[in-house]
């Protein structure tokens, strides 16, 4: 017969309680492995992706160092402690010349919370986990009695594949994007032998704030592909930017062209700069890099072009072909130079992808990837709409309507015009 626990049974109400309190901690353990399992599957796809920088002595410059102290977490099912793997990352930024740092996108340095669900999972299927690794214990992330099962992660991302239809589908006509970055990020598939191309725009409003502009699978970087894009965007009431900022290898410089011929162009100095140090031996790209620096962190564009015939003369005899990378494309690597001062460290780079996507891009060995090309394109836009909330706005965002506007900038500042096109003077 089955008999009701009720208050007059205490002995029975502690040993549910115990039971309980049992449960609990199994819960917390679960998810201590998953979030230690993803710490783990993210560390080791960052140091993957630079496999191959090696210094002058061919020692790795980013490898595994040790763990992090243990740190309580906060998550729905309680604390958990996590002990997060560290990295010795000893590559230099070539742009400001300080030491790169990785940072954790699934568990930012000092943090106390469980990042959402929503964030957590787009970035665990793009690292390779599948659903039965994360599905026992990442539903306490949410806080709630919701299980995902295999069969729920496949219910998502069939609605994250819904979504990102319909942001390919909506209306542009309302939105003025005066700035484009794009880029072409490549994920393994683990299905198919191709790799997953997707095509990537973001962009700056005319307010200053940044916003995802389109998100397609692409091949291979093609002008078709960039063209399509383009055209499609165009079709859906998207004006034509006034600046777009992209690597020089892109099939996108052709399609731009064609679809918006206005549209002025601005090569990247991160995939520059990766480019000249190419073509040159190791022993010298400490001095190639200052050199560079010189070139893009100059006060205006006149001192710029100078420093670019300083590095053409120190670098020409001997390296021809590394000079031939910055001479050639001068005037396109020097664009950013005729707009706002304060945006010229957003203009020369395409960071905003760049940063976005340092985790999951070039990934081929340790990583798996997501198992068909719409379920990583769809993982690839949840990934970026939940990045998107932090981003934040370019400096001095009130100046981007005046470049829409055509205003005209001369060492980085707005100069006024008279009624005499001949009396121009800068504002202060």
């Amino acid at each position: 017969m089955l008999k009701v626990v009720g208050p007059e049974h205490p002995e029975k109400v502690h040993q549910s309680a115990a039971a309980g309190s049992l449960l609990d901690e199994l819960i917390r353990d679960g998810a201590r492995q998953m979030l230690a399992a993803a710490l783990q599957a993210e560390v080791a796809a960052y140091i993957d992706q630079f496999a191959d920088v090696v210094d002058q002595e061919g020692h790795r410059l980013v490898v595994r160092n040790g763990s992090h102290q243990e740190r309580d977490i906060a998550t729905g099912a309680g604390a958990v402690t996590v002990a997060a793997p560290r990295v010795n990352d000893k590559r230099v930024d070539p742009e400001t010349g300080e030491r790169q740092r990785f940072s954790s996108q699934i568990l930012p340095a000092w943090s106390r919370k469980s990042p959402k669900v929503a964030e957590v999972l787009p970035l665990l299927y793009l690292h390779g986990l599948s659903s039965l690794d994360f599905a026992p214990a990442l539903e306490q992330f949410l806080g709630s009695g919701q299980g995902l099962s295999a069969p729920t992660v496949t219910r998502l991302t069939t609605q994250w594949q819904d979504e990102a239809k319909a942001f390919a589908a909506r209306d542009l006509s309302q939105v003025d994007f005066v700035y484009l970055w794009v880029d072409g990020i490549h994920l393994k598939v683990r299905l198919e032998q191709e790799k997953l191309c997707l095509l990537v725009m973001i962009g700056v409003r005319a307010d200053g704030k940044k916003e995802l502009v389109a998100l397609t699978d692409g091949y291979r970087e093609s002008t078709e592909s960039w063209a399509g894009l383009l055209r499609d965007a165009k079709r859906r009431g998207m004006r034509a930017p006034v600046l777009a900022m992209g690597d020089g290898a892109l099939g996108f410089w052709a399609a731009l062209r064609d679809v918006f011929p206005q549209a002025r162009e601005q090569r990247c100095w991160f995939h520059k700069s990766a480019n000249v140090l190419a073509a040159l031996p190791k022993s010298a790209h400490p001095g190639a890099i200052t050199a560079m620096q010189q070139i893009y962190n100059a006060e205006n564009g006149d001192l710029a072009r100078v420093a670019a015939k300083a590095f053409a003369i120190d670098y020409g005899t001997k390296f021809p072909k590394a000079v031939a990378k910055i001479i050639d494309e001068l005037d396109v690597l020097l664009e950013f130079y005729n707009y706002p001062a304060e945006h010229w460290v957003h203009l020369r780079t395409t960071n905003p992808i760049e940063s976005t996507f340092a985790t999951v891009r070039h990934r081929t060995k340790v990583t798996k990837g997501p198992g068909s090309r719409k379920a990583g394109l769809a993982m690839a836009f949840k990934l970026i709409e939940a990045a998107e909330l932090r981003w934040r706005a370019v400096n001095a965002p009130q100046l981007v309507a005046l470049v829409r506007a055509g205003a005209t900038f001369h060492h980085g500042k707005l100069v006024e015009r008279s009624d005499r096109d001949t009396d121009v003077q800068e504002v202060a």
